[in-house]
């Protein structure tokens, strides 16, 4: 039988009451290594397995009444009452795990991967949100713009009955990883993000015709149907609709076309 009480409804708190889930999700963690930080611990469902895999478990809280139960029935975490937003993601290389609350799942993702120190971030969100940061269906721009340091990799579906109160929409259990070994230089991020952003805001049919004016550049419509051929991709081919490494070859192609002397 579940546990674990509902949580609050101005905190976004719908708490995990399937042991399923939990040992998923705590298996996940358990091949990384290194100390945890777990968002928003609430009434403990995943902060007590965690513990007992016998590293250092830190929760952040915003719930004050949450951190002071907590406190009592795990004396052994370290609990900070705090926004995770406003949080300071500590220097040293640590692991990150989190039932996050689905209004704040975008503002949380861009604070992670504008971190610096976390190897893995196993996270329960909204299952659509899980779904376009792996790039099914299609990717996200944000998905597009960091793959060359991460990947994203969505584990299962979770049912709205795993969650008390149940929310009105199924959840998924999403990875992100960082790459051991980048597809493209960190000093290069900036550019290659703003890259990425031009052309899912550009106008055009199409990758081709959509980096062509981008780049204001006339050998640059003929460059771009060679590698769209040599890459076996249709002129058409959509933002969307790249992989990972197809970015990565489209940024390279477009900074050999002039890209980085017009955006420095």
């Amino acid at each position: 039988m579940p546990t674990y009480h509902g949580g609050r409804h101005e905190y976004g708190q719908n708490f995990l009451n399937d042991r399923t889930i939990i040992n998923d999700v705590i298996a996940l963690i358990d091949d990384t290594d290194g100390p945890i930080i777990e968002i928003g611990p609430g009434g403990g469902a995943l902060t007590e397995p965690l513990i007992r895999l016998g590293r250092p478990v830190t929760g952040v809280e915003i719930d004050s009444r949450q951190v002071q139960r907590l406190s009592k029935k795990i004396p052994e975490v370290t609990l900070v009452t705090g926004d995770f937003l406003s949080y300071l993601l500590p220097s040293q290389p640590h692991v990150v795990v989190g039932n996050l609350p689905f209004h704040i799942t975008t503002a949380v993702l861009r604070k992670l991967l504008h971190s610096g120190s976390w190897s893995h971030a196993v996270l329960i969100v909204q299952w659509e949100v899980a779904r376009r940061r792996a790039g099914i269906g299609g990717a996200t721009l944000m998905t597009a713009q960091w793959w060359p340091w991460f990947t994203f990799t969505v584990h299962r579906r979770i049912p709205g009955r795993a969650f008390t109160p149940s929310p009105g929409v199924d959840a998924g259990l999403l990875t992100i990883v960082r790459r051991t070994s980048p597809l493209i230089p960190t000093e290069a991020g900036r550019s290659y993000r703003a890259f990425v952003h031009a052309v899912f805001t550009g106008k055009g049919r199409g990758i081709r015709e959509i980096v062509a004016r981008i780049l204001r550049s006339r050998s640059a419509s003929v460059e771009l149907k060679r590698w769209l051929r040599d890459t076996g991709l249709p002129a058409s081919v959509l933002p969307k609709d790249l992989a990972a490494e197809q970015w990565v070859e489209l940024y390279d192609l477009a900074v050999d076309l002039g890209w980085r002397a017009q955006h420095k």
